[in-house]
């Protein structure tokens, strides 16, 4: 079949199928693209033509789109996709922070940025970056350190070794992550006789690795032998469509579960064996038992530090098994590595470990505390009298708002630590952070992307200040595209939640808020209402608790797109759970406050754990 390269990309996409609940579907949802003169020429012409079976979608900003297409793999569990296309140069070095949320969290995302010509004839061409000491560098290699697969074609024939690969990456358990194929842009129009059996329609489907036995007999001894054991769920679960296997591993063995930012929702929030959010944004209950267990099994995790307390909370070696399906996970912390799919290898263990559970005293114990844990909840998401409510109070309100194929979507800032100890999700899909990179601006994009890959239920998108004055174009995307998003935002006026870090590391209130920034001349305070308003959505400002909880009916109401704003404390947050987190205090300051801070940190860093 004689194709331009670019339309053999697009034909080759097309073909590529996955299973859903049984049913074979298109792997690719889509393509995001915004043209410019790098890739309309070329993919653009090769889109048109196949946009019945791939569609193309038009988005305002080329970061927000290609943050879209991760929340869409996330919401998806990796099941399903979508790709990205720009120009060169600035288009194409917009998705480079978007490629680094995917490449931290293991999601697939296809991006096919322009490249300067192969043939170099009219170099230097509009906004190339010109390489003084090597000429086959372009802006795009700053793609391959967030790329689990780089490629450049420069020849039209190169797709039938590079596409292969490429799609072997994206549907890979252990190597997913974003795939990088640059195509330069005298080369996408270059034709080439490609055989038609590389179009052949192609099922993927899900491979589930099972353990190796040696590892499988260690981690069976371990669990046996464990009077205090911690399962920690992590995002691996949701990927490995493995909840309901952890669920009938935790309640047949009568282990506690804590959750990760990634696992939340792996099992109910009500679940008499969830003991909540583990880590630095923890729960007394989770960080708690993680202190005194002499076994955690942590399962689809890579075990950062805001889940093991800066290796402060989590223990390594023998009295840690990591189970995932990528070794380099599982190696980490030296523990016990049992490398396999989440959801085969719990099953697996399930039947090796028979009818053993863990010790009634250590299961009393955990309920214990998790009721405790409800309590707290119960009581720093109550509504107050307060002039400004608190993150707590508005979380309370949106969740008693909520229903259970709701989701609720956020990123960065100080949201998604009260998320983490505070919000009660429904069950798998129900909460949606990206917390991995905690990208500011993921929130709406975000959103937008959760949306297209959920059929039922509202996305609440729940975002401060600062991050929406980050990005925010694709509210009016989601209105173009009839992607309803319930979009609330916290205003505490700047940065709330790095303030309340620096002034905890001694340093002076400075550059965060807006009433802490030199040299300003004008009222920084912006109308957010009005803003949402101009790019479409229906929106509103709310004064309390009470007008904001009638103002999330009147959203859920509504048809479209619906944003509510409301004003926070910026100096509050939850003081109850959590745990240290190993931020860097200056050893020798002029201020009497860093210097007790520091003092503070080192006594705090003693407790880290071994390794």
């Amino acid at each position: 079949m004689r194709l331009t390269t670019a339309q053999a990309v697009v034909r080759y996409l097309a073909a590529q199928h996955t299973t859903l609940e049984g049913a074979s579907v298109p792997l690719f949802a889509g393509v995001w693209a915004i043209f410019g003169h790098g890739n309309v020429a070329g993919l653009g012409e090769a889109l048109w033509h196949a946009r019945e079976e791939l569609p193309t979608l038009r988005a305002h900003n080329e970061q927000a789109m290609t943050l879209a297409a991760v929340a869409f793999a996330k919401a998806s569990n990796r099941r399903r996709m979508m790709a990205c296309t720009t120009s060169i140069g600035p288009g194409a070095l917009n998705m480079v922070t978007a490629a680094a949320v995917a490449h931290v969290n293991r999601l697939p995302v296809l991006l096919l940025p322009g490249d300067t010509f192969a043939s170099r004839l009219p170099d230097p061409v509009l906004q190339q970056v010109e390489h003084f000491g090597d000429p086959t560098v372009t802006a795009n290699d700053c793609f391959r350190p967030v790329s689990r697969w780089f490629d450049r074609i420069t020849r039209p024939e190169q797709l039938l070794t590079s596409l292969p690969r490429a799609l072997q990456v994206l549907t890979d358990p252990a190597e997913c992550g974003p795939v990088t194929l640059c195509l330069s842009q005298d080369v996408q129009a270059e034709a080439y006789d490609y055989p038609e059996s590389f179009f052949a329609k192609t099922l993927h489907h899900p491979r589930r690795q099972a353990a190796d036995p040696g590892e499988l007999a260690r981690a069976v001894e371990l669990l046996r032998n464990a009077e205090r054991p911690l399962l920690v769920a992590g995002g691996g679960v949701l990927y490995s469509d493995a909840a309901d296997a952890l669920q009938s591993f935790a309640e047949r063995h009568r282990i506690p579960v804590a959750e990760t930012q990634a696992g939340k929702g792996a099992l109910p929030w009500d679940h008499p064996l969830n003991v909540g959010a583990i880590g630095v944004t923890g729960t007394d209950a989770a960080n708690a038992l993680a202190r005194t267990a002499d076994l955690v099994l942590a399962v689809g995790t890579r075990l950062q530090d805001f889940t093991t307390g800066s290796r402060a909370l989590v223990p390594g070696g023998a009295g840690l098994i990591q189970l995932n399906v990528a070794a380099f996970d599982a190696g980490k912390h030296n523990a016990a590595p049992l490398v396999g799919d989440a959801r085969r290898t719990l099953e697996d263990l399930t039947a090796a470990l028979g009818t053993h559970a863990a010790p009634a005293a250590w299961q009393e114990r955990a309920a214990k505390l998790a009721a405790g844990w409800n309590a707290v909840v119960e009581r720093v998401t109550a509504p107050s009298n307060a002039d400004l409510p608190s993150d707590a109070q508005v979380l309370g309100a949106v969740n008693r708002q909520t229903q259970a194929d709701d989701v609720v979507v956020c990123a960065a800032g100080g949201l998604p630590g009260e998320l983490h100890k505070l919000w009660r999700a429904s069950g798998p899909g129900s909460y949606h952070l990206e917390y991995g990179f905690s990208c500011m601006g993921y929130e709406i994009a975000g959103g937008l992307g959760v949306r297209m890959a959920r059929s039922g239920g509202e996305v609440f998108v729940l975002v401060g200040d600062g991050s929406y004055l980050m990005l925010n174009s694709e509210i009016a995307t989601s209105v173009m595209l009839g992607r309803k998003l319930v979009i609330l935002v916290l205003d505490n006026g700047g940065f709330g939640c790095i303030n309340r870090l620096q002034q905890a590391c001694g340093g002076a209130p400075f550059n965060n808020l807006f009433d802490h920034v030199d040299h300003r001349v004008a009222d920084a305070s912006v109308d957010f209402a009005a803003h949402a308003r101009s790019l479409g959505a229906a929106a509103e400002k709310v004064a309390g608790i009470a007008d904001l909880e009638a103002a999330l009916q009147r959203a859920r109401a509504a048809a479209g797109t619906y944003a509510i704003v409301i004003d926070t404390d910026p100096l509050v947050s939850t003081s109850e759970g959590g745990a240290w987190w190993d931020v860097a205090v200056p050893e020798v300051s002029e201020r009497t406050e860093v210097r007790q801070a520091y003092e503070n940190y080192k006594r705090a860093g003693a407790h880290r754990k071994p390794v």
